[in-house]
C-alpha cells in the first residue's frame, strides 16, 4: 500500500485548523471579572428592574421615593439592592436633602452590550 496525502477542500496548508477561528479572542481574566460583576448584579430581577427603572426615566436620574413604591419590598431591602448596583458600577447617586437620587454611570452598560452582540454574531459565523 501507498501511503497519500488526504487533501481538506478549503484548506492550503496544513497549519489550517479543523474549526473557523472566532473573529474575536477570547475575554482575558480581568475582563471575565469585570463583566462578571455586573452581570451578578443585573442577574436579579429587582435590580434588572430597578436599573431598567432608572435608565427610562427621563432627564436619566430619579429619587428613590419614586422607585420603592413600585416593589412589594421595605425601604432597606431596596437600598440594598442600589447599593450592590453601585458597587458593581452602574449606578451613582448624590444626596439632596433627605432624598437620595441615582443615575446610570455613562457606559457602564455599554462593555456589557458589546460582550453579548460580539457572542451573537460569533454563534452565527459559524
Amino acid at each position: 500500500m501507498s501511503k497519500q496525502e488526504l487533501v481538506v477542500l478549503g484548506q492550503d496548508d496544513g497549519e489550517a485548523a479543523c474549526c473557523p477561528q472566532s473573529p474575536t479572542t477570547p475575554l482575558g481574566e480581568g475582563q471575565a471579572v469585570d463583566l462578571a460583576k455586573a452581570f451578578k448584579a443585573l442577574g436579579d430581577p429587582v435590580r434588572l428592574r430597578l436599573v431598567s427603572m432608572i435608565a427610562s426615566r427621563a432627564g436619566g436620574e430619579v429619587c428613590v421615593c419614586d422607585l420603592t413604591p413600585a416593589f412589594d419590598l421595605s425601604q432597606p431591602t431596596i437600598s440594598h439592592h442600589l447599593k450592590l448596583l453601585r458597587q458593581a458600577g452602574l449606578i451613582d447617586c448624590e444626596r439632596r436633602g433627605t432624598w437620595v437620587y441615582y443615575w446610570v454611570l455613562p457606559g457602564a452598560l455599554d462593555p456589557l452590550a458589546a460582550f453579548l452582540t460580539t457572542m451573537r454574531t460569533a454563534g452565527t459565523d459559524a
